[in-house]
């Protein structure tokens, strides 16, 4: 379907950017089927394909560097799985939902029929492309002020929700499958004030040690050892 001008800055005013490069815009909304679709008809306007490739590049930097600067204790292991969840396909469907994104999706007739505007693969490649479009008409400092706060809210939920919390457990459910295995947590180091207090906790599964976690409590340095075990077993 075609978009009108109308269209496209009512868009423009719901995600807070206006395009000096307005081109941008129209090829990050544009899906493949109706490139396709044009084509046949001897003409065919850029689908948004290559704008999600480096959309994605775009939104693993910025939350990258979101979660590093907001979780200061945890480690690569866990930042990497609170990461995963924030800008997987689930998550980005729900930003593209909170933009109403699908009503300016350019879809081939088949796509229409098949409601394209809500699947959430389709909406959640628009809006990596979106991210990439907004990067290359401005600069990543405009991004960051796009894009953090639907990265901020989930990462909120997610700690709210004890992402964290997933790690041991779902680490003793895979140490428990084999009966002979001697599973433990050991603290190994404790340092600084009593007010500062950081310690170090190593999981070790028959004596081999499988995690290393730092934290300002026992609790959070083993969450933190049992996330980096989770690595070594393939559990991302």
């Amino acid at each position: 379907m075609e978009r009108t001008e109308t269209n496209w800055k009512e868009f423009e005013e719901k995600i807070g950017h206006t395009f000096a490069q307005p081109l941008l815009l129209r090829t990050a909304m544009t899906h493949s089927s109706y490139t396709n679709e044009k084509k046949s008809k001897g003409k065919g306007p850029e689908c948004n394909e290559r704008l999600e490739f480096l959309g994605d590049s775009v939104l693993q930097i910025v939350s990258s560097e979101m979660l590093f600067d907001r979780f200061s204790s945890l480690q690569e292991g866990e930042l990497s799985r609170i990461r995963s969840r924030i800008v997987c396909e689930k998550a980005l469907n729900k930003y593209a939902r909170a933009l109403d994104l699908g009503e300016y999706l350019q879809l081939g007739h088949g796509e229409e029929l098949n409601n394209g505007r809500s699947r959430p693969s389709i909406l959640a490649d628009a809006f990596e492309a979106l991210i990439a479009a907004i990067y290359l008409d401005s600069d990543l400092a405009t991004v960051k002020k796009f894009l953090l706060p639907f990265l901020q809210k989930e990462a909120e939920e997610v700690e709210v929700g004890g992402h964290s919390e997933d790690s041991k457990s779902r680490l003793q459910e895979i140490v428990q499958q084999e009966r002979d295995e001697h599973f433990e947590y050991v603290l190994i180091r404790e340092s600084g004030p009593a007010h500062d207090r950081e310690f170090e906790v190593e999981a070790r599964l028959n004596r081999n040690v499988i995690g290393t976690g730092v934290g300002k409590t026992k609790r959070e340095a083993e969450q933190n050892a049992a996330a980096q075990a989770l690595g070594l077993f393939g559990e991302t």
